[in-house]
């Protein structure tokens, strides 16, 4: 990798540093492991530099406006596009609720293979988390989240699943579909 890949993971080092998962492990990771998955669908440098960078808007202090300026703006867009927004006034589950109906919207909108790409990535990352959780705890895995009720969070990962179904030869999605399948079967309308 060249030289903005590198510049990219340093600053989610420095932005993430202290920072820890629902899980408890270092937050860093998921970046890292963002990156890795789409590395697996693209070679461009741009793109896996968005994916180690796409939480950093999300969950610290830095601004769009400054990833735009240190890594050029095709990166700056796709952390923009993958960066939820939260809605203070509203109580968690409604405010997850309304963040991922916004998300899926983006994701509707914006036909940029390269976001999808990271979205994908980024919740392959995800439910492989809430997977090993699920296996080891059962429904309890849900406790530590802002909405807990499996048919809502069924609801979320089968319309992002459809919402990226041009990427479904990848072997990224199938792992998403299989784990998805996996913890929400017979939950709730697919």
């Amino acid at each position: 990798m060249g030289n903005l890949f590198n510049k990219a993971c340093k600053f989610a080092i420095d932005c993430h540093s202290n920072q820890e998962r629902k899980d408890g492990t270092m937050y860093i990771l998921h970046p890292f492991e963002v990156a890795t998955i789409a590395s697996t669908m693209t070679d461009d440098e741009e793109v896996l530099a968005a994916a180690i960078l796409h939480d950093t808007v999300e969950d610290t202090n830095v601004n769009v406006d400054e990833i735009r300026e240190l890594f050029g703006e095709k990166v700056g867009k796709l952390v923009e596009h993958e960066t939820e927004i939260e809605y203070p006034n509203l109580t968690k589950q409604e405010s997850w609720i309304m963040r991922k109906k916004s998300a899926l919207k983006t994701l509707e909108l914006i036909p940029d293979i390269n976001f999808k790409i990271i979205y994908l990535s980024d919740k392959l990352s995800n439910i492989r988390s809430l997977y090993r959780d699920y296996n080891k705890n059962g429904t309890s895995a849900f406790d530590k989240f802002n909405v807990k009720d499996m048919s809502i969070q069924a609801w979320y990962y089968y319309e992002v699943l459809g919402h990226l179904k041009d990427l479904e030869n990848f072997d990224a999605y199938k792992e998403f579909k299989d784990k998805i399948d996996c913890i929400f079967v017979g939950v709730g309308d697919k």
